[in-house]
């Protein structure tokens, strides 16, 4: 466990990060459904970039929390979703889809902003620099790990949303029923079956592969853009 003064910088160079990550994530949904037509987050005042209208006290702030004290090496968190009434959606289809991604591509955007960011370190003394570099770091590694878990294929994450729209209707109405329990079930594959595959002496961890591979991906692109790679 991390003595008090590791617990505080940890906090420091993590906190806005995931901040930034979850509340971005969520207003980017509730502004990309007004765009499209439907005003139920706007009401709610989700259009908004206020993380106080954004944060969920246990998946923003205990969570994150708890991972950071107690030196998991993984870390986690998300905002209050934005409720969107996927009816309203003009055309219904595309809109279902761009609505889900700009979550995920607000993210990508995070993660474009903090490698830039990176090149205005000469303007920082030595130890500030190096508090400024691990926010630009934790902010491009979170948004990248937020985006990649987002766009797996399954009902209610923004990835089973975008394959739903993109399959015919008849196969898409067979994968509906899993919006209501589909965090249950992406819980259990990325908790309870590693878990389990391990205590058999085997390793099988879907969620997890398909979110660091995907993480992976977005950091050496970005970093490709920026020239750091």
């Amino acid at each position: 466990m991390p003595d008090i003064s590791e617990i505080a910088l940890l906090i420091s160079v993590w906190a806005l990060p995931i901040l930034l990550a979850v509340t971005l994530h969520e207003a980017a949904h509730a502004y990309a459904a007004r765009w499209l037509g439907d005003n139920t987050a706007h009401m709610l005042g989700r259009t908004t970039l206020n993380p106080l209208k954004h944060i969920d006290p246990v998946g923003t702030i205990l969570l994150p929390g708890f991972l950071v004290v107690s030196g998991s090496g993984f870390i986690i968190g998300y905002a209050k979703p934005v409720p969107v009434n996927f009816a309203w959606l003009k055309p219904y289809r595309l809109g279902v889809a761009l609505v889900a991604l700009a979550g995920p591509a607000a993210n990508i955007l995070i993660c474009l902003v903090a490698a830039l960011a990176l090149y205005l370190l000469p303007l920082f003394p030595t130890e500030t620099g190096r508090w400024f570099a691990q926010n630009m770091e934790n902010a491009l590694i979170m948004n990248a790990l937020l985006a990649a878990f987002n766009m797996l294929p399954l009902p209610p994450l923004d990835g089973g949303r975008v394959l739903m729209a993109a399959l015919p209707p008849a196969y898409a109405r067979m994968l509906a029923p899993l919006e209501r329990h589909g965090l249950f079930i992406v819980l259990g594959l990325a908790l309870i079956l590693p878990a389990l595959t391990e205590a058999l002496g085997m390793r099988f961890n879907p969620v997890g592969d398909w979110t660091r591979s995907g993480m992976d991906i977005i950091v050496n692109v970005v970093l490709t853009v920026t020239g750091f790679i």
